[in-house]
């Protein structure tokens, strides 16, 4: 790493730690002033300039102490083999950026890619049942053989089911901590820890100088929702943990699905909930989510196929425009779909209906579309 980026590097942690300066702040400021160095030498009246930051939080910049507290962390980070990542970098999770209230900076120690082809969450409750633990670990065995990345909260009970089962499976898995990665809770699920820096990692927003706060397990949640393609619940009574998550992957339209429970058990009450109000799908093996998720149709779609199509297809306009788009890019979000079109969502919506309806194009999860 350049004297440059390493001295950026600095101020971005720096930022981070000035009171009061959110992420979504934070990468406002980055986009007005530059950089984070940058941000730090505006005066004042220059601060006040910029969207959102006030007269309290443009002083709070302007006074923050932070550098010192910033040099220490940099240090830690660099003799641990810690890697920042900030949300302009290449290595940020491109599925989280999507998400307004993402983190604007991370700390990750591990060998994963934070961009795998396939990220599926399985979170739940901490007490899991024996019924909770095995249906965990049928799903992952399952999901083994298309390689995904299994992501997690190092919790007790389903979530260190769910890291433990790809470990077993040799599945790359991440755990999303709820502290700083200096310290590992709970300390009980260590040497686990350990296991998944060689074949995943451990994730946080936290520095060191962050105190362990309950407030901070269902923050890391929007992390967890976040990055997923699509997140399985396992086990979760009706105000669990894991149904706050449910509904902040609801909220970032990802896939959610849930394994169902006996009616009377609350073990199983907060995923019994998810399925009633139509905000997750019922699974029972992985094989369910594998066919939701057509992972086997995407295995077997073959290029020459849609070679041939290209050379006797009579598409009008818009259609044209859509099936070059997936023809270049595989597949794509229908919000991704309206900017690079250019069409109004009304024309847009009806000409994918067609499309659809004509064999020309097909449905994913998550609002997504390829050409058949």
């Amino acid at each position: 790493m350049s004297t440059t980026n390493q001295n950026e590097l600095l101020y971005r942690i720096a930022l981070s730690m000035v009171p009061n300066i959110g992420s979504i702040l934070i990468k406002n400021l980055i986009a007005y002033s530059g950089s984070a160095e940058e941000v730090f030498k505006a005066s004042k009246a220059k601060l006040l300039k910029i969207p959102l930051v006030g007269e309290e939080r443009a002083e709070a910049i302007v006074k923050a102490d932070v550098m010192g507290k910033a040099e220490e962390e940099l240090k830690y980070i660099t003799d641990n083999g810690i890697q920042p990542i900030f949300f302009t970098d290449t290595a940020y999770p491109e599925r989280l950026k999507q998400c307004l209230d993402a983190p604007a900076l991370m700390y990750f120690n591990g060998n994963a890619n934070l961009n795998h082809p396939k990220i599926i969450a399985v979170v739940g409750t901490r007490r899991a049942t024996d019924y909770g633990k095995d249906a965990t670990k049928r799903l992952i065995k399952d999901l083994a053989p298309y390689n995904p990345l299994i992501i997690s909260g190092l919790a007790y009970g389903i979530d260190i089911a769910a890291h433990n089962a790809a470990l077993e499976n040799n599945l790359p898995t991440i755990a999303v901590l709820g502290g700083s990665l200096k310290e590992i809770y709970p300390q009980q699920h260590i040497k686990a820890a350990k296991q998944m820096m060689t074949n995943g990692g451990l994730l946080s927003e936290y520095t060191t100088f962050d105190e362990m706060h309950p407030k901070n397990f269902p923050e890391r949640n929007r992390i967890v929702a976040g990055m997923c393609d699509a997140l399985i619940i396992v086990e979760s009574t009706v105000d669990g943990g894991a149904v706050i998550t449910a509904n902040l992957a609801h909220g970032y339209n990802r896939d959610v699905f849930a394994v169902p429970g006996r009616s009377l058990d609350k073990a199983s009450a907060g995923c019994n909930m998810l399925i009633k109000g139509n905000k997750a799908a019922l699974i029972e093996t992985g094989n369910d989510l594998i066919d939701a998720m057509m992972w086997e149709e995407n295995a077997n779609t073959k290029p020459r196929k849609q070679a041939q199509r290209e050379l006797f297809l009579s598409l009008n306009d818009e259609e044209q425009r859509i099936y070059d788009l997936l023809n270049e890019k595989g597949e794509l979000e229908i919000d991704v779909l309206t900017i690079a079109s250019g069409l109004s969502s009304g024309t847009l919506a009806s000409t994918l209906l067609e499309m659809e309806m004509n064999s020309l194009i097909v449905s994913l999860p998550g609002k997504r579309y390829r050409l058949s």
